[in-house]
């Protein structure tokens, strides 16, 4: 199994990387967390892998943290959560704050992320309550300013990885929209989280 992986990272986007190690180009799901903290193309990379080993595929899910990383491993334990569900949790609440949610029992907030329904929810947390040791730490605080008019990069790329994570392009772009005016100036990842708020 591949459980870490350092190479040159040939290409970045939202919900994906791709990194070049001994001559082999390895396709790896990330989420939105891990991309904002890679390097820009053409440096190197280390990656915590999980490796999913199927009948028709070998799929590989990649964090910068290992915390994400035993997150990721306790999320696809859940019954009805798998890796590329468990990939939009850690997308859509960061890792300390889903540790937070987990812990208080927050069904509500879980439910925010596309994919996860109440029964989901609660069941993540019954399952999960007690197996928070040793994770989490303070959150971030949100960046909040007046309204921005253009699409930035950041916000292009909140759109593709909300189209990628399942999303209607037109629902994902109002979502952006209304993101970038209640946040201006906010980087990717903060944008991407209250887009994801905004398409509940």
């Amino acid at each position: 199994m591949i459980a870490h992986l350092r190479g040159i990272l040939l290409e970045k986007h939202p919900n994906q990387a791709v990194v070049e190690a001994a001559g082999v180009g390895y396709d790896v799901a990330i989420p939105v967390s891990t991309f904002t903290r890679l390097p820009e193309a053409g440096a190197e990379v280390k990656l915590r892998v999980h490796t999913v080993v199927r009948e028709d595929a070998i799929q590989l899910f990649g964090f910068m943290s290992a915390e994400e990383k035993a997150l990721f491993e306790k999320l696809i334990g859940v019954s009805g959560i798998g890796p590329k569900l468990g990939i939009t949790v850690l997308s859509g609440i960061a890792a300390p704050d889903l540790v937070r949610v987990i812990r208080a029992g927050d069904v509500q907030m879980l439910t925010r992320v596309p994919g996860i329904g109440k029964k989901t929810a609660e069941r993540m947390v019954l399952e999960l309550r007690d197996k928070m040791d040793g994770l989490g730490a303070a959150p971030a605080a949100d960046v909040k300013g007046p309204a921005a008019v253009v699409f930035s990069q950041d916000e292009n790329d909140v759109v593709s990885a909300l189209v990628n994570l399942g999303c209607q392009r037109p629902a994902a772009e109002a979502a952006v929209k209304k993101a970038a005016a209640e946040m201006a100036g906010a980087g990717f990842e903060p944008l991407f989280r209250r887009a994801m708020e905004l398409l509940r």
